[in-house]
């Protein structure tokens, strides 16, 4: 890692620890984690979305972070996240950097309470998806997520009728509801 790299990936740590996170509780709600898997190709960095498979039981087809439900095997939050991580994706515990959280998001279908954890990962990286859960594999550019043309701040609904929760558009995606939430966070950050 150049010299260059490990200034940005502080002041990415930097930007995550200098604000206050907010924590959420709600009894009957999940604890769960994902994981925010970012990397740099020449100053550029990009970040890592799959889209669930329809096997899933909840969210089935959507652009999301990979992460799950909290194991109580887990210990803490930050192990859900990398263990979701590596069953989803390959990306191994090990060649994770955590930077930082962003805040809880909560779930109103499926009652979880969702950490998102923002970690570093090498490029180029060997990607193992697993079918079972994802479909695809979505490495997104964040210059192009920046882009204003890639949000809209409300978001249409099957019938067409627009609700004022914002979504992304990358490629052929639309990225919607908790990720777009935790995703417009971290690029607002940026």
């Amino acid at each position: 890692m150049s010299n260059q790299s490990a200034l940005r990936r502080d002041r990415i740590r930097q930007l995550l620890s200098g604000r206050q996170r907010q924590s959420i509780s709600k009894e009957g709600y999940k604890p769960s984690a994902v994981l925010v898997p970012i990397y740099e190709i020449n100053g550029d960095w990009h970040i890592v979305l799959t889209k669930r498979s329809e096997d899933m039981e909840y969210h089935k087809g959507q652009v999301s972070f990979p992460g799950g439900a909290y194991d109580k095997e887990d210990g803490n939050l930050e192990t859900t996240a990398l263990r979701e991580a590596f069953e989803e994706t390959g990306i191994c515990p090990e060649d994770v950097e955590i930077l930082g959280m962003l805040d809880d998001q909560a779930t109103l279908s499926s009652n979880f309470i969702i950490t998102p954890f923002v970690g570093a990962i090498p490029y180029p990286y060997e990607f193992t998806v697993n079918p079972k859960e994802v479909e695809e594999l979505i490495e997104a550019s964040l210059s192009s997520l920046i882009d204003p043309a890639s949000y809209s701040p409300q978001t249409p609904d099957s019938d067409g009728k627009l609700h004022p929760w914002g979504y992304y558009r990358y490629d052929k995606h639309n990225i919607t509801g908790i990720t777009a939430r935790i995703l417009k966070q971290l690029l607002d950050l940026a």
